[in-house]
């Protein structure tokens, strides 16, 4: 079949939320499987800056995902966001927008964006926009914790990853190449 003749398909609204680890893990490994079909991938990263063992590995093996972080200056929850956080995120916002409206993608990870609209660094209508805008060909996953039902409402797919049990609560910190 033709460039020209193919015909595109429906791309959904993912939403990966809970308390449980692996939500980043899970846009990963989709991100990964997308770049394994030949598709397109945009993977931006609200709230967090640097370079995780994901970011270096994913920079290094996976050249064809566009990766961007539009990072905080430390644990924004439990505090107000400082105005470098405000601008980050809002200008993040903003970088993302834009690459699912350009349609140069075939799917588009908002990673932690559900935090970052729980703590208001963007608005919960630029997101519902970004959803109402999303062009149709396009798959779309927002993660985080903290999911707005609003959002949860507009999403095709929603994954609650619950935490049952974990390490964490014995004082393991997040470990190289496990958690980070």
């Amino acid at each position: 079949m033709s460039k020209e003749n193919e015909v595109k398909e429906n791309g959904y609204i993912h939403v990966y939320t809970g308390n449980g680890k692996g939500k980043t893990t899970a846009a990963i490994g989709l991100a990964v499987r997308a770049t394994g079909a030949g598709k397109k991938v945009y993977f931006g990263q609200f709230m967090k800056e640097g370079d995780y063992s994901e970011i270096k590995i994913l920079k290094e093996r996976f050249p064809d995902i566009d990766l961007f972080q539009y990072g905080s200056d430390g644990f924004v929850l439990g505090r107000n966001p400082t105005e470098n956080e405000l601008s980050q995120g809002e200008n993040g916002f903003k970088h993302a927008y834009d690459a699912l409206m350009s349609e140069n993608y075939d799917v588009v990870i908002l990673d932690e964006i559900n935090v970052a609209l729980f703590i208001n660094l963007i608005s919960l209508c630029d997101v519902k926009k970004l959803i109402e805008n999303k062009p149709n060909h396009t798959e779309l996953i927002l993660t985080g914790r903290y999911a707005n039902d609003e959002i949860i409402e507009m999403a095709d797919l929603v994954s609650e990853i619950k935490e049952v049990k974990h390490y964490f609560q014995k004082g393991v910190s997040a470990r190289k190449g496990i958690e980070m």
